[in-house]
This record gives C-alpha cells, structure tokens and sequence, in this order.
C-alpha cells in the first residue's frame, strides 16, 4: 500500500531530519536477497527478519526505514544503513 503523500512530505529521519522517499522495488528485492543471508542489520546491530514490502529511505541515501502494515517506523534503532545495499 503506498504511504500517503501528505504524510511522506512531513516525514524526515528522526536523527539527521533529511527528508524521506519510498525505496525502490529494485531495493525490496536487494533487502529481500540480504535478509535471506541473514545478513541485514538494524543500526542497533539486531538483523532484520521477514520480508521487506515498503520503505523509506533518505534523500541523501543513507538510511532505510522499513513500513510494517502501511506504517513507517521511524524509529532511530531500526534505520538500516543502506550502504549494506552496496555489492
């Protein structure tokens, strides 16, 4: 389900307040590939499980958050580094 625009153009990372955009279903699937490894971490160091449907992700292309049931949890231990995204 798309995130709502009105709430996208208010949303920013809780730590550095860049604006957020909605991640790319090329990046879905690379999230999808690495957890799959078990090798995607939360900032916190805990990995992520499941399967990633939605998300967010700055516009300066650091972090991701990740949108559980249509909300996006913009909470600063649950950023994903999306340098983890890079081959």
């Amino acid at each position: 389900m798309p995130i709502d625009k009105e709430l996208l153009n208010i949303l920013c990372c809780p730590t550095t307040k860049v604006p957020v955009k909605p991640i790319s279903e090329d990046q879905v699937q690379k999230l999808n590939e690495i957890i799959s490894r078990h090798a995607l971490q939360y900032v916190d160091g805990r990995p992520v499980e499941g399967t990633v449907q939605e998300g967010l992700i700055t516009e300066d292309g650091r972090t991701i958050y990740l949108i559980s049931d249509g909300i996006p949890v913009m909470l600063p231990e649950l950023g994903i580094a999306a340098d983890q995204l890079q081959d």
